[in-house]
């Protein structure tokens, strides 16, 4: 059973999440694909973090960026799809403040650090296509070194400062949050004054990290195929293409749940809730999933090492 409290205070104990509201009787068949999806994503990341281990001849920044965006993408399904499965199966919706203000950083965090990955594999792909006899010179392991942290530096900077300007709201009268994880805006609805400092900076920071991201990617694209169209031959120009189709498919995954969700929430009033949440869900569990499979089928290396690993006998 929920709970509430009936009188304001600054630091509540304990949330309650609230789940899909309006499929609860759905929940166990919900958690079926949502328990196969984290399993997929977690076999998946490690598969791919394994084989470019182990693999001598994966050890290019493309396959470290990759490793990269594989261990963003086991954080960012670990963080919520293990609460959000004990909520379909076990009912289990309480939460401690702190936890909940964890979760959050944990989420905003990662999947900033996501968008700058797939950044830096734009840079990547800019640099293979468009100046590949500098590939080697200018993506070299300290550098690539110095991306990955220069990524997690960024997203720490940008987030950390959201818990405490939560820690210091007072809230209501409800510990309710309308969420099945603890999502920023969700537990800003349950305080009683201005958040509008919130809001602000949670724009801003969404603009000037993923907006500016989604930006420079997009530019990166547009010089990319200025040099592909650019090439005498044909097929020099389909396999030029041919090597960035998954980082396309990887952008696609993230960015679009990403941009659909940000919609509905400002702009769908009408839309039920649990649309709501099922499509802020899509873009922390659909990238996980996905981008271990987008690559092992598009990468001929990864897909030849599976294939070598698991089906040689």
């Amino acid at each position: 059973m929920l709970l509430s409290v009936g009188t304001s205070y600054s630091n509540p104990t304990t949330f309650f999440l609230l789940g899909i509201p309006g499929l609860e009787p759905l929940y166990v068949w919900i958690a079926i694909p949502y328990c196969s999806g984290y399993i997929i994503a977690c076999l998946g990341n490690l598969m791919i973090l394994t084989i470019i281990k182990i693999e001598p001849k994966l050890h290019e920044p493309m396959y470290l960026f990759l490793c990269m965006l594989s261990a963003i993408d086991l954080v960012l399904s670990t963080s919520t799809m293990p609460k959000m499965l004990s909520i379909l199966w076990f009912d289990s919706r309480e939460i401690s403040f702190h936890g909940c203000l964890t979760q959050m950083f944990f989420i905003h965090s990662f999947a900033m650090m996501e968008s700058s990955v797939l950044l830096a594999m734009a840079f990547d792909r800019y640099v293979a296509i468009c100046n590949p006899l500098r590939y080697n010179s200018i993506l070299t392991n300290p550098v690539i070194i110095k991306i990955g942290l220069a990524a997690l530096a960024r997203a720490v900077a940008a987030i950390i400062p959201l818990p405490f300007l939560v820690k210091r709201l007072p809230f209501c009268n409800s510990v309710i949050v309308q969420h099945s994880y603890c999502e920023h805006l969700a537990i800003l609805k349950l305080v009683c004054a201005d958040v509008i400092l919130n809001n602000i900076y949670g724009i801003a920071t969404g603009f000037f990290v993923v907006g500016l991201d989604l930006m420079c990617i997009a530019v990166s694209y547009v010089l990319i195929l200025r040099d592909v169209f650019r090439l005498s031959s044909k097929d020099k120009r389909m396999k030029a293409i041919g090597t960035c189709t998954a980082h396309i498919g990887a952008i696609l995954v993230f960015y679009i749940p990403v941009v659909l969700s940000s919609a509905v929430h400002r702009f769908g009033h009408n839309v039920p809730i649990h649309i709501h949440i099922l499509l802020a869900t899509c873009y922390l569990i659909g990238p996980p999933i996905l981008n271990p499979i987008i690559y092992g089928i598009k990468t001929k290396q990864i897909r030849e090492r599976f294939l070598k690993a698991y089906f040689s006998n």
